[in-house]
């Protein structure tokens, strides 16, 4: 699969919950793979609900969301986001820019659990570097 989501900005997200650990890129691009496709479900999700209101654009509301925040205040770049909305849904349906900018919102705060949960495993295992085996664990513990 290839990952529509940059790393950088995973990384970011990863570090501002890292505390004094150190990030592994690995952990970014495992981080980044979850992501997109928690992402693209969340998306097969939202068209349903489209569909259902006889529409075929995502709309905010269709991610659950009812109040949108500024987009520049998000990590996660909406561009790749709108991508990852695209993924596994019909090309007929669209996705308004509140849509993508909520799905953003989601998807960062989705990163911001994970890494703070990677960042706590890291630590029980006493060690420097948050791994992409940090990540896997929270997915194996978790889902």
């Amino acid at each position: 699969m290839n990952v529509e989501l940059p790393f950088a900005p995973v990384d970011t997200i990863i570090r501002r919950n890292a505390g004094d650990l150190r990030v592994s890129a690995d952990a970014s691009k495992q981080l980044a793979t979850r992501i997109q496709e928690h992402g693209s479900e969340l998306a097969i999700d939202a068209a349903e609900e489209a569909t259902a209101d006889g529409r075929k654009t995502l709309m905010a509301q269709d991610f659950g969301v009812e109040r949108v925040i500024d987009k520049d205040d998000l990590e996660l770049p909406v561009a790749p986001v709108d991508r990852i909305a695209r993924l596994e849904i019909d090309d007929r349906y669209r996705v308004s820019m509140d849509a993508r900018v909520a799905l953003a919102d989601i998807l960062e705060d989705y990163a911001d659990n994970v890494a703070r949960a990677a960042a706590i495993l890291a630590r029980h295992a006493d060690r420097r570097t948050i791994t992409d085996d940090d990540i896997e664990t929270y997915f194996s513990l978790f889902e």
